[in-house]
């Protein structure tokens, strides 16, 4: 039973768990970075310009100086436990959540992000362009109306109703002038 261990056993045993937290915390924080460099690091090779370089490195760095200031203050709140502070666990996930949201602003205010999210928005376009091409073929080539016969039909019909309404109007001026000669 752990309520029977001298004191010396117990706090052994609460250190080597915070140890391992740390250490498991520490390994997070690097697979994260880690995670980020290379995600970062294939944006960044399909940049060309200088400044849009340039621009995407300083998000960089403020998004790595972000994640260190959250490794220093994970080690704050370690020692602070260990030196008897009530610290909850949730603040440390806090700490990380926090951390991964701030560097993602950090990189989402660059040029460079805001270029390949846009180079990737055009090519979804395309794609849908391409897509509804082939499907407006498709059904002309089966014979069914596409939305461009639906559109053209509708245009010729207001243009009829257009032709017809001045017609009446020239009925109606004619019909005058015979009532107004009778």
């Amino acid at each position: 039973m752990a309520d029977s261990q001298p004191p010396a056993q117990n706090w052994n045993t609460f250190v080597e768990q915070w140890n391992e937290q740390f250490l498991d915390a520490l390994e997070d924080n690097m697979e994260a970075q880690a995670r980020f460099v290379e995600s970062w690091s294939e944006t960044v090779g399909d940049i060309s310009e200088d400044a849009e370089v340039s621009d995407g490195v300083e998000g960089y760095a403020r998004a790595y100086e972000t994640w260190m200031n959250a490794s220093k203050q994970m080690v704050e709140r370690m020692n602070d436990q260990l030196e008897g502070e009530d610290v909850d666990v949730e603040e440390f996930r806090d700490i990380w959540l926090n951390t991964a949201n701030e560097a993602f602003k950090d990189v989402m205010s660059t040029t460079a992000f805001a270029k390949m999210t846009g180079e990737t928005v055009g090519d979804v376009l395309e794609l849908q362009q391409q897509a509804d091409e082939a499907s407006q073929e498709t059904l002309r080539t089966l014979g069914f109306a596409t939305e461009a016969d639906v559109v053209e039909i509708g245009d010729r019909l207001v243009e009829l109703e257009r032709r017809q309404h001045a017609v009446e109007e020239k009925l109606d001026r004619v019909l005058e002038q015979i009532e107004d000669e009778q």
